[in-house]
């Protein structure tokens, strides 16, 4: 069975996400997503979404076979463990493909670096961009003109 590893902080899920889960899904037989844990992610802001809620709506999505939250202290730990023949990464995701093939390497791990490709040019296949959105649209909490839910 060819194991295919995801990875990403999927903090308020849109239509990117699902596009970049399912070309990799199609890589192979079973997709395991590793979602970031909220301490771990330091290249962006802080998730709105919390780690574990995160982790569920992945889970929930038909082409993803397993979601787990990363390691605390070792990126690497779970790759360990799941052993993939493939790890997809994000167009925007922020990987240096060759030292991850040479971190991998120090470790006995030798799966494919595959990039999966931008989707469409949707208006709304960031997480920045939804929350961009949602001010502009509903303002911010205390914002003269904000409305309640």
């Amino acid at each position: 069975m060819k194991r295919v590893v995801a990875t990403g902080t999927f903090d308020i899920l849109h239509p990117g996400h699902l596009y970049y889960l399912k070309q990799s899904k199609k890589l192979g037989d079973e997709l395991f997503v590793i979602v970031a844990r909220d301490s771990n992610v330091r290249h962006k802001p802080q998730p709105i979404i919390p780690e574990e809620q995160r982790r569920r709506m992945v889970a929930a999505l038909r082409c993803v076979d397993h979601a787990i939250l990363g390691d605390m202290t070792d990126m690497f730990r779970p790759i360990e463990e799941i052993r993939p023949a493939i790890i997809t990464i994000g167009f925007n995701q922020h990987f240096d493909e060759e030292k991850l093939r040479q971190q991998l390497t120090s470790r006995g791990l030798s799966p494919e670096i595959v990039r999966i490709g931008k989707y469409g040019d949707d208006e709304l296949c960031s997480s920045r961009l939804v929350v961009k959105r949602i001010v502009e649209k509903r303002g911010r909490p205390g914002d003269t003109g904000s409305q309640p839910e």
